[in-house]
């Protein structure tokens, strides 16, 4: 199952890729192609608006494509969890050495007094 935000990025890939293909299809071949031939000025602006509608739904697609695949983040509950339960053992990892130093302290101060 998808997350929501895998699902808003498949929904914005597939929405791009239509507009890519669908708008010079239907700027170009649906009017026919004697029609645009003769009319050089409708080519002279058309060709570049094409090609930056298509750079900038490609980009789109590519937001699309990086949300739909990218795994969804872990709940912050689940984060704080697992750095409480990081704090606690460093806790008890200091609280261990504290003892153990002072045990060995111990046996060294008593080797010495003897």
């Amino acid at each position: 199952m998808v997350s929501k935000d895998q699902a808003i990025g498949w929904i914005i890939l597939i929405v791009c890729v239509i507009i890519i293909v669908g708008y010079p299809t239907a700027l170009y071949i649906w009017p026919g192609l004697g029609d645009l031939a003769s009319n050089m000025a409708f080519l002279l602006v058309a060709i570049p608006v094409t090609l930056a509608i298509i750079l900038v739904f490609a980009i789109g697609a590519w937001i699309g494509w990086t949300m739909a695949t990218t795994p969804p983040p872990k709940p912050i509950e689940e984060i704080e969890t697992e750095i409480e339960a990081e704090e606690e053992k460093k806790e008890e990892t200091a609280e261990t050495t504290s003892k153990t130093e002072s045990k060995e302290e111990e046996k060294k101060g008593g080797k010495k007094k003897e």
